[in-house]
């Protein structure tokens, strides 16, 4: 049960967003232009790095629901998702999604944690600056959602068939407005 009085049975974000949706305009705009976004990283690497951050900040809701979403964008491989999530180095990815992802694990720490080594690594492992720059605004802004959903004690399903519908219409959808005048999936 929430914190607050959320006046909605909504889970997670969605119900704090259905709270107040006039920070729900911006956040959504944000998810959509991180997460969405197809240049350089694709939108399941990105959903990859929502995930691996949410689950370091052990954010349950999170990481399941961009873990879902990943999912889809990976053609149901649950499998490499759990990897990513909790043995990236050894999981079946780039070394160029591996080096960005121990940048998102530094910046889940603390932004100065993250060193010229980190990003030099990332670079030689292919990543361009672009991609540098969104892995690391993703991490940061998971900081938020997650710190977001928790702190507010948000409703957190615990069932995990719960997740797939909701991360079909987001990947179908995106993220934000639609959750106001769309039927969604709990």
């Amino acid at each position: 049960m929430p914190y607050i009085n959320v006046n909605n049975d909504l889970p997670g974000i969605r119900g704090l967003m259905a709270f107040s949706p006039e920070t729900a305009a911006p956040m959504g705009d944000l998810a959509n232009a991180l997460l969405k976004d197809t240049e350089g990283l694709s939108p399941a690497e990105r959903e990859l790095i929502a995930t691996h951050v949410s689950y370091l900040n052990d954010c349950f809701y999170c990481h399941h629901s961009h873990g879902e979403i990943a999912c889809i964008y990976l053609d149901g491989n649950r499998d490499l998702v759990d990897q990513v999530r909790h043995d990236y180095q050894h999981a079946p990815i780039t070394e160029k999604l591996k080096s960005l992802l121990r940048i998102a694990g530094k910046v889940q720490q603390g932004g100065k944690k993250v060193t010229t080594e980190d990003v030099e690594n990332a670079r030689t492992n292919g990543a361009t600056d672009k991609e540098i720059h969104d892995t690391v605004l993703i991490a940061a802004a998971f900081c938020m959602f997650n710190r977001y959903v928790d702190g507010l004690g948000a409703t957190t399903p615990t069932d995990l068939s719960t997740y797939p519908p909701r991360a079909k219409q987001v990947a179908e959808n995106g993220y934000g407005r639609h959750i106001f005048s769309q039927h969604q999936p709990l």
